[in-house]
């Protein structure tokens, strides 16, 4: 049987935009194994795939201790018997294994990024929608010669209830001004359940306040397991996002999203997959978008890309 190592360490919703791309592989070329060498973190989102497709964790924070770091992530994996590696990452830790297998005769394919177009988008050169990720990685295993056909999935809403709402995301220039997500949660409390999603200690305390403020609000965050809260999502109607992991959580467990954009922008190629364009939120200015992840402060400093209603 061909073995194919596939890299990809983070972040979170890149590493979710994966998961679709593997399933077609593995369910199209039964006679492939695909080895998944991702964070330890990740295991959830790999629940389910077919039987040929194999997941190893790496704990990266310990990586110069040598417990789970990336030899030992390797050993395990059993990187001599590889045939090749599709690198979906392309960064330096991908870049020591990708050495470590050329140094052993194994092929490498890595992700073609499209950085320089992503640089003329977000400087106003170029208004050309790029490759969408999910295209990317598609067209890494293309090159190895293994065949994947991404089929659009559908999502229905039928038999599902509640909305799920995750309103932070790790940059200041994706996040919808916190007061006005705070109303929304009100205003749509008072007809069906809402579900609260975060991270951090910050975040829990934000969003538990305002579930002990309003009726018919619950928050998730810190509370379950990434497996319990995809199932979760999973029965929701809807979820209300920024650009942000959770979006591509709740694409992957097929449940529609409305998704808020500021310093981002759809075209840079992260919507989530299944996702309508027509579902996603933000203003028209010539000045957006102005970065890829949201990294860039704004030049007016009041980040007027997300002051806009949020209407659902």
């Amino acid at each position: 049987m061909r073995r194919i190592l596939v890299i990809r360490f983070s972040a979170l919703g890149d590493v979710a935009m994966l998961v679709p791309v593997v399933r077609a592989a593995a369910e199209q070329n039964p006679d492939i194994e695909f080895a998944i060498l991702s964070r330890q973190q990740t295991s959830a989102l790999w629940q389910g795939l077919p039987a040929n497709v194999v997941f190893y964790g790496a704990d990266l924070k310990r990586l110069h201790h040598g417990r789970k770091g990336l030899k030992k992530l390797l050993d395990e994996a059993e990187f001599e018997n590889a045939d090749a590696v599709a690198d979906m990452h392309s960064v330096w830790r991908s870049w020591y294994i990708d050495l470590i297998c050329l140094l052993h005769g194994i092929s490498i394919s890595r992700i073609r990024k499209g950085r320089l177009a992503k640089w003329l988008l977000t400087r106003g050169f170029s208004n050309k929608p790029l490759k969408r990720t999910i295209e990317r990685y598609r067209d890494v295993f293309l090159r190895l010669g293994i065949k994947c056909v991404l089929n659009e999935p559908v999502f229905a809403e039928e038999g599902k209830s509640g909305i799920g709402i995750a309103p932070f995301a790790a940059k200041r220039g994706k996040q919808y001004p916190l007061e006005r997500m705070e109303d929304f949660v009100a205003k749509h409390s008072k007809h069906e359940k809402v579900y609260l999603f975060g991270g951090g200690n910050h975040e829990v305390e934000i969003l538990q306040g305002w579930a002990d403020k309003y009726e018919n609000v619950e928050c998730v965050a810190g509370k379950y397991t990434m497996a319990d809260e995809l199932e979760i999502m999973r029965n929701l109607r809807l979820m209300v996002t920024m650009d942000s992991g959770n979006m591509h959580l709740a694409s992957l467990v097929g449940t529609r999203v409305v998704s808020l954009w500021g310093a981002t922008d759809p075209k840079c190629g992260f919507l989530g997959w299944g996702q309508r364009i027509e579902d996603c939120r933000h203003t028209d200015l010539p000045c957006r978008p102005c970065a890829v992840y949201g990294e860039r402060k704004c030049k007016y400093g009041d980040y007027r890309c997300l002051e806009f209603d949020l209407n659902i």
